[in-house]
């Protein structure tokens, strides 16, 4: 196992070639084309990742599963890793890398727990990367340095009590103040990671959506930075007794008359709409690659045990049923990665219109992820059904992935409207 010291030296490497050029996918070979770690800098970093995620990461998984609380020492030393700012410019203190690496870096935290890797990714991605491509650099320059060190933990304000895959029905409004240098933001959000980092508090700093302009098809939709302290901003509630997720902080977060300075506003007034589409393509890409964690460490574990258990006096592994549980499980998660990796080094994370495969591997790799995981438990029978043989866990947190980032209703939908588009054709 490589060393801390080593690791962080590995990141700095990382950080200097990025600083220094743009990635880039070589297919000049098909031979040569690793199409999980595009380049030696991606296979670096999930060297990196990897290694804190089985030292580290995977230590602390099931107490704090069960205590149902957030590990903020844990999540801080990701930023000295330089893992949230992944994709950040190193000019605001992050290492400047791709969509491939977002989804390595996911893939491999959640492999050891899955609830620590969603509040990893909506903070690195949904958050920081939402900021810096519709932010403006002021906005770039108060956040993002202290997001990708750790200083302030993030998350995005969406999902309201009634109102989650219809964004649009969102209730929460934010008016011009008399002097029109503020915004009163008023509504309420429900479900929100990192909502609260200790809960007793509402979270850092997130990027609320609001309607600006009821008149409008879309409600004006508007974005606004809403930082802790901010009179009449205030924590609802923690959200406890989870399904699974349950390390994942969630809460209800109140917006009563919440004077957001126009400066605060992310991108256009009215222009949000297009920035969630645009972020919802990196939120599915990160909810697939969370999902090839979770069965790839499923496949692990039943794998081993299919080996070491016993019964009728061979490993259990001689047996038919489990040799069609492991084997189904295994293709199934390669066609998912595959999948999932081939979006990835195709997806430029500031343009929008990727929609169809962001939708597509989410709703591919999400359900084969909780198949896999189902299975592992039944190939463990009893012992597959208690924490201490993790693949429980992993069933229960792979549950949240057929909802968050939109429902698997959602992806049919938008899938259906996007293929309708290309009339027939399929390049």
């Amino acid at each position: 196992m490589r060393s801390q010291g080593s690791l962080t030296s590995s990141l700095r490497h990382l950080r200097a070639i990025a600083t220094r050029a743009k990635y880039s996918f070589s297919t000049s070979t098909s031979t040569s084309f690793d199409l999980f770690n595009p380049t030696p800098e991606h296979s670096a970093l999930r060297q990196l990742v990897r290694s804190f995620a089985e030292t580290e990461v995977e230590a602390q998984a099931l107490e704090f599963n069960r205590s149902e609380t957030f590990n903020l020492p844990l999540f801080r030393k990701l930023g000295g890793l330089g893992l949230l700012g992944v994709n950040i410019d190193p000019a605001y203190g992050g290492s400047g890398m791709d969509a491939t690496a977002a989804v390595i870096a996911t893939e491999e935290l959640a492999s050891a727990d899955p609830a620590f890797c969603v509040s990893y990714s909506v903070h690195s991605a949904l958050f920081a990367n939402n900021l810096q491509i519709n932010g403006n650099d002021e906005q770039r320059q108060r956040f993002l340095p202290r997001a990708c060190a750790g200083d302030v933990i993030g998350g995005i304000a969406m999902t309201e009590p009634h109102a989650g895959t219809d964004v649009f029905g969102m209730k929460t409004f934010a008016k011009p103040s008399a002097d029109g240098r503020h915004f009163l933001l008023t509504g309420t959000k429900l479900y929100i990671t990192n909502g609260t980092l200790d809960g007793k508090t509402t979270g850092d700093v997130f990027i609320v959506y609001a309607k600006t302009d009821n008149t409008a098809k879309d409600g004006g939709l508007t974005s606004f930075l809403v930082e802790k302290g901010m009179p009449g901003f205030s924590l609802g509630q923690k959200i406890e007794d989870k399904c699974g997720m349950r390390a994942s902080p969630t809460a209800e977060l109140v917006f009563d008359d919440v004077r957001v300075p126009r400066e605060n506003i992310v991108g256009e007034q009215g222009g949000a709409a297009l920035c969630l589409m645009r972020n919802f393509e990196i939120e599915r890409l990160c909810i697939a690659a969370a999902s090839l964690g979770i069965a790839r460490r499923s496949i692990e574990v039943m794998s081993a045990y299919a080996q070491q258990r016993r019964a009728f006096g061979q490993p259990i592994a001689n047996f038919g049923q489990v040799q069609k549980a492991i084997a189904e499980s295994y293709a199934e998660f390669m066609a998912g990665r595959s999948y999932v990796y081939d979006v990835a080094r195709r997806l430029d994370l500031r343009s929008y219109g990727n929609g169809l495969d962001a939708d597509g591997v989410k709703l591919f790799a999400a359900p084969m992820a909780k198949r896999v995981a189902d299975r592992a438990i039944q190939v463990l029978g009893g012992n597959g059904y208690v924490g201490e043989y993790v693949v429980e866990r992993l069933w229960r947190d792979s549950r949240l992935l057929e909802i968050a980032g939109g429902t698997n209703e959602a992806h049919h939908k938008n899938m259906m409207r996007d293929i309708k588009r290309l009339r027939g054709r399929i390049e």
